[in-house]
């Protein structure tokens, strides 16, 4: 029983906090090459935050949970409930504070970070027909060492609760279609594929939030 005792605590579920930043933005640059590290792909390991978690975390915090393993989160899943709300927001209150820095692109995207780079200076790409009556929408992303061990089921199910208890009907999320690993995750918890035309690199799933 000493010996018990002395086992890490399970990693929690818990509601993100300010001071999870920092975490949110590693966890964000390692899992976002296909679920795999891409800080090769992209040197600068801020790019990629600012569009896919970071606005997400400031703009709808009571949409924001973590993976917390006793020590940091090492996970995290995001959402907006409304999604032509979030892009305009995006675009009048997040992309103010950035553009000193990531200034949009005179030509056409040469780079993977200017891809990146157009998409963040693009948020109504968000706004697809097809995708109405899916107003919200979420990002989940777990760091290599804690998947596979039902804590990506339990973030997904945390985010759905809170999203029906707002009265919010559906959700949306667009996946990379050669993460064959994620795509087998959301199968698994009752997405379906939502025909959208030219979705590019993309595939789009959605699910209620109820049930």
């Amino acid at each position: 029983m000493r010996g018990m005792s002395q086992l890490p605590p399970r990693p929690a579920v818990r509601p993100y906090r300010p001071a999870d930043r920092a975490a949110l933005f590693d966890i964000c640059v390692r899992t976002a090459e296909n679920g795999g590290d891409s800080r090769q792909t992209y040197p600068d390991h801020e790019l990629l935050p600012n569009i896919f978690a970071a606005p997400y975390a400031a703009l709808e915090p009571d949409l924001a949970f973590v993976l917390d393993d006793g020590g940091r989160a090492v996970g995290y899943v995001l959402a907006t409930a409304d999604t032509p709300a979030f892009v305009r927001r995006f675009r009048d209150e997040w992309l103010p504070t950035l553009a000193d820095r990531y200034p949009p692109l005179t030509g056409e995207p040469a780079t993977p970070g200017e891809v990146m780079l157009h998409l963040m200076h693009t948020p109504e790409r968000m706004l697809l027909p097809e995708l109405a009556d899916y107003p919200a929408h979420l990002h989940i992303d777990l760091l290599p060492s804690h998947q596979r061990a039902g804590h990506g089921r339990e973030l997904m199910h945390t985010l759905l609760a809170a999203l029906a208890a707002r009265g919010v009907p559906r959700v949306h999320l667009g996946m990379v279609t050669a993460n064959t690993a994620a795509r087998a995750f959301y199968d698994r918890l009752g997405f379906h594929p939502i025909a959208v035309p030219d979705p590019g690199p993309l595939t789009y799933l959605g699910r209620r939030t109820a049930g």
